[in-house]
């Protein structure tokens, strides 16, 4: 069992609410991810579940029993930092079984545990080098499997992979992916990176300034985002924002449109433009293009596209997938 329920949960520092109100339910199981810019309430509202810090007012649940008071030993978590945290003069092996060497565990049950989490982490090969002659990578696992072998009801992931190159976090996140199908535990992953989220979510948490602005699938808030926030952050490259005179015709303060929602042409078109930055990513390639009258837009086309910088091009959003918002920054359905 590993559900975790927030009522009305919030932290103050001083003056200052850094987490609002805040009522949340994590199901058993569920992989949760909580997203947002920096300085949002994410790591936070994640060391509030932890127990790491202590809430102003409200109640934590974990497993249906109230835990606000229960000290982080106690709360049957597992907590995995953006820094490794490993001994550096100790074995890959007894950096794993530390904590339960801690809790008087049998040897030769520490031993099992430990060959099991090396196995499922592709580590057995490393158990007796030490952190110094470890990839980055490979350190991130040795720091999952100190965490699995606690066997808890939930594990809790602070930006695990801000320290990793861009093909390590792209490889980590498909481990940690393929973790959480084996494992079949609860875990809830922070992270400043949409991309990361997206890909590995079964549900999203959408957080800005101490409050939750959406909760969802990751497919669900990339195609019906609630607000102007949620819109702008899901999705990379981002979406096309545009006001005035085009927005005002479709009874919107703003209307938005995907990078992919439009078709570039070099005939005709709704906006005339011109090609600035072409990124020409193989499959894919985003035109930045200076349109007349709605300014710079961001369009995905074919990664073959023949238009390079400086081209005349006509821009049209597809009339179906046009976002729009009011003065308020919320979606009008």
């Amino acid at each position: 069992m590993g559900s975790i329920t927030l009522k009305q949960v919030t932290k103050s520092f001083g003056p200052v609410d850094v987490i609002k109100p805040i009522d949340l339910e994590v199901e058993d199981g569920e992989f949760v991810v909580f997203v947002g810019p920096s300085g949002c309430g994410k790591s936070t509202l994640l060391r509030l579940i932890a127990g790491l810090e202590d809430v102003t007012s409200g109640h934590i649940e974990i497993n249906s029993k109230d835990a606000t008071t229960i000290p982080p030993a106690k709360r049957g978590l597992a907590m995995v930092f953006q820094s490794y945290a490993l001994y550096p003069h100790m074995s890959v092996r007894k950096n794993i079984a530390f904590p339960l060497k801690m809790a008087g565990i049998d040897k030769a049950v520490i031993d099992r545990k430990v060959d099991e989490a090396a196995r499922v982490l592709n580590l057995s090969d490393y158990i007796d080098r030490r952190p110094g002659q470890l990839s980055g990578g490979q350190r991130q696992r040795v720091a999952i499997g100190r965490a699995i072998v606690r066997e808890p009801d939930a594990f809790l992931f602070d930006e695990p992979l801000s320290n990793l190159d861009a093909a390590l976090r792209g490889n980590m996140r498909l481990e940690i992916s393929e973790l959480h199908q084996s494992l079949k535990t609860t875990m809830i992953y922070v992270t400043h990176d949409q991309v990361e989220a997206m890909t590995m979510a079964d549900k999203i948490v959408v957080l800005r300034d101490g409050i939750i602005e959406q909760v969802g699938a990751p497919i669900e808030l990339y195609k019906n985002p609630r607000n102007l926030f949620v819109a702008g952050f899901i999705g990379s490259p981002k979406m096309n924002f545009i006001t005035g005179a085009e927005a005002e015709k479709k009874d919107a303060h703003t209307i938005g449109v995907r990078p992919e929602h439009f078709s570039v042409s070099r005939s005709k078109g709704t906006w005339k433009g011109t090609v600035g930055v072409a990124e020409h990513l193989g499959s894919d390639t985003f035109l930045h293009v200076s349109a007349d009258g709605v300014g710079t837009l961001t369009v995905r086309a074919d990664g073959e596209v023949d238009l390079k910088y400086g081209d005349d091009v006509h821009v049209t959003a597809d009339p179906n997938k046009i976002y729009r918002f009011g003065t308020d920054g919320n979606t009008i359905r």
